[in-house]
């Protein structure tokens, strides 16, 4: 099973609502055990010396106090960014902008970007996967820090469409 396979077993848990789904092959075991508020992944690869674990947490967040001040200024942020792509991560791990430290960054805000362009890596599992986008336009902002973790379908860029 590869990433991509198991990318969309995640999506296809997450949307079902199924509570959990095991899948073995002859060198390859995945569980995926949901609840209402968290979501555990335990994948096992026999060639690798540690079992993995990630647990994915809910995206919903206690709101925290805000100041008046504070919500009128969000709120025109907020109405802007209805006309813009949101670009989502498509798996749990650690966002990159460069393939290494010493290279520049995939992309940057006001770069023009194609369908099929990298965009940025995630490490997933000791993997680099590269992300490529799904869309065409031009960068806006860049909404996750270099080198930081991410959670599945985490807003990762705003793009504005071509």
């Amino acid at each position: 099973m590869d990433i991509k396979q198991i990318q969309e077993l995640i999506k296809f848990v997450s949307r079902s609502g199924v509570n959990e789904v095991a899948i073995e092959q002859k060198d390859f075991k995945i569980t995926i055990k949901t609840n209402q508020t968290p979501t555990v992944i335990t994948a096992t690869v026999p060639a690798a010396p540690l079992a993995s674990t990630a647990q994915v947490l809910p995206a919903a967040v206690a709101p925290q106090p805000v100041s008046a001040v504070e919500t009128k200024a969000a709120a025109p942020a907020a109405e802007d960014t209805s006309k813009y792509i949101t670009v989502k991560s498509p798996m749990i791990g650690t966002f990159y902008r460069s393939s290494s430290p010493d290279k520049p960054s995939f992309v940057n805000v006001g770069d023009e970007i194609g369908t099929g362009k990298v965009i940025c890596i995630i490490e997933a599992m000791k993997l680099f996967n590269e992300i490529e986008s799904e869309v065409s336009g031009r960068i806006v902002k860049v909404l996750v820090d270099n080198a930081s973790p991410v959670e599945y379908d985490q807003p990762l860029f705003l793009v504005e469409p071509m």
